[in-house]
């Protein structure tokens, strides 16, 4: 997928409204969920990083977004390092030199297993022994059809192949939700507030009939 395609597909997808509504949801998730896998003191790693909502709202020592888009940078927070590069070659982050990966919405977007397997190979490589890595992403099995509604959807997964991946790649699963989030901000029949997102995630029944997404947080063994 070359940049100029990633450039004209984030201008046309979201309007100014939604991405308000995606700061709001971000702000929320990573202060309610995901930053109980981030070490403050760490170092973290936005993988497909799009608008940066993950990067600007977690609280970490070092942030590194990672994305093919050219535009990613303009939407950085001060102290976000963005690098723009291929996801199955991340030769600028040194080995064992990352905390966390943390990755959304993006491993639908590779073109086949051999790229997903690049990347989490990539994803071990930087990863210190110990380290996490946190998939957010839509679960095919719960979207069997509307999946399909964006033209650079390729890689179909769920939480199954996903955990296979993983295993395949060296890492330890350690949670897996099969629905957790709706599958998009996109026309929202829920209004968007850290109320109601907060209301959502404490209600765990209504990740069973609202959730699409999927969540599974693996682990890279320490060596022996």
């Amino acid at each position: 997928m070359d940049s100029d395609y990633l450039k004209a597909t984030y201008q046309a997808r979201f309007s100014d409204a939604e991405l308000r509504d995606k700061q709001t949801l971000w702000s929320v998730l990573c202060e309610e969920q995901f930053q109980q896998y981030v070490p403050e003191d760490g170092t973290v790693l936005d993988l497909g990083a799009g608008y940066c909502e993950f990067s600007n709202n977690i609280r970490a020592r070092r942030r590194i977004a990672v994305d093919l888009n050219p535009d990613t940078a303009a939407f950085a927070a001060t102290g976000v390092e963005v690098i723009e590069t291929n996801s199955a070659d991340m030769h600028q982050v040194a080995d064992a030199s990352v905390d966390t990966v943390f990755t959304s919405n993006f491993f639908e977007h590779l073109p086949d297993t051999e790229a997903l397997l690049a990347t989490l190979a990539e994803s071990h490589r930087v990863l210190r022994p110990g380290g996490t890595i946190v998939v957010l992403m839509p679960n095919i099995r719960n979207l069997p059809g509307a999946y399909w509604d964006y033209l650079d959807h390729h890689l179909a997964l769920t939480q199954h192949s996903l955990s296979e991946a993983l295993g395949l790649s060296g890492f330890d699963v350690t949670r897996v939700e099969p629905r957790y989030l709706p599958y998009t901000i996109r026309n929202s029949r829920m209004p968007v507030s850290r109320w109601t997102i907060r209301a959502y995630l404490a209600l765990r029944p209504a990740w069973w009939l609202l959730g699409k997404q999927m969540l599974v947080v693996a682990r890279r063994p320490h060596q022996a």
